[in-house]
């Protein structure tokens, strides 16, 4: 009999140990509920005890946890239509009020839907296309050098903003609704921004455009450099020339210079000679064997002839 009562007892406390003990761990946190009512929370990991068939406990994730949302069409303030896709990091800082508000997980991402969804579809559509692709800096040093309108109204650089800016503003508006679900909203990111496709095939050939703009601009540069190159050079090539030519003619005339000198020393030792020598080299030249000559005889051309007879 006692050996009876004794093995009821054991099993009795190990049918409470199972159902009464539990174990939170360190990535964890856990309401207690009982009969579908809660009535705390445990958010130190280790082992805790509830009462068996009576409580339960219900588990959530004490880590970040992602939310991504689907990607939608939405016009800008300068009325571009794009598809903007978007993400978030989220974690739950009130289990109790959690469960009491949202219930699980997917409750949260179904709340994080509307939330965010919302608050980006206002910060796109009431900003301009080119905030919203650049970095603060870079748009801070290319807003001087481009102007931006809308419906007419001309927009200053100085009411511009970057990326960051933005993607702040949405953390913030979001940030102000999730407290109320137990929720700590951490970071709103935009993954992807894209055209729709009609947008698109306009802007690819703006793009085309453009590119050949600028390489218009780049072969219309080359081509003036490529005219200065060569007209620097034929520039040079005539001086070059020029000096050569100049040269010569120095040099040509130093010669008939020098063969006048010698033909004068020449003709200074021997006059008689020398007439004659020329008058030899002019019957050469002149009598040819198809050609006539008419002179009178009297002539002095023919008097190194006369004589000769």
């Amino acid at each position: 009999m006692k050996k009876t009562l004794l093995i009821l007892i054991v099993f009795a406390a190990i049918i409470v140990a199972r159902g009464g003990l539990y174990v939170v761990n360190e990535a964890e946190q856990a309401i207690v509920t009982q009969f579908g009512k809660p009535i705390g929370d445990v958010s130190t990991p280790g082992l805790h005890f509830k009462l068996p068939f009576v409580q339960k406990v219900t588990r959530f994730e004490k880590r970040i946890l992602k939310w991504d949302g689907d990607p939608n069409q939405i016009p800008t303030k300068d009325k571009r239509f794009i598809w903007v896709d978007t993400t978030a990091r989220w974690r739950i800082t009130d289990p109790l009020l959690f469960y009491k508000t949202v219930a699980s997980v997917r409750g949260a991402q179904s709340r994080l839907d509307d939330i965010i969804d919302s608050v980006v579809r206002d910060a796109v559509s009431g900003r301009l296309l080119v905030e919203l692709v650049r970095g603060s800096d870079y748009q801070a040093e290319e807003a001087t050098e481009e102007h931006f309108e809308v419906e007419g109204v001309e927009i200053s650089k100085e009411d511009l903003v970057g990326r960051e800016e933005i993607l702040l503003s949405m953390l913030d508006k979001a940030q102000a609704s999730t407290p109320e679900y137990g929720i700590e909203l951490l970071d709103v990111q935009i993954k992807r921004i894209n055209y729709v496709e009609q947008v698109r095939t306009r802007v690819y050939e703006r793009m085309i455009n453009e590119r050949k703009k600028v390489a218009a601009e780049y072969r219309s540069e080359g081509e003036g450099e490529k005219a200065e190159i060569l007209g620097e050079m034929e520039r040079t090539l005539k001086e070059i020339s020029s000096e050569a030519y100049r040269e010569a003619l120095e040099i040509r005339g130093a010669a008939d210079a020098e063969a006048a000198a010698i033909y004068a020393e020449a003709y200074n030792q021997d006059e008689e000679f020398y007439a004659f020598l020329r008058t030899l080299e002019s019957y050469k030249k002149s009598i040819r064997s198809n050609g006539k000559l008419v002179i009178g005889t009297d002539s002095d051309y023919y008097r190194y002839l006369k004589k000769a007879n």
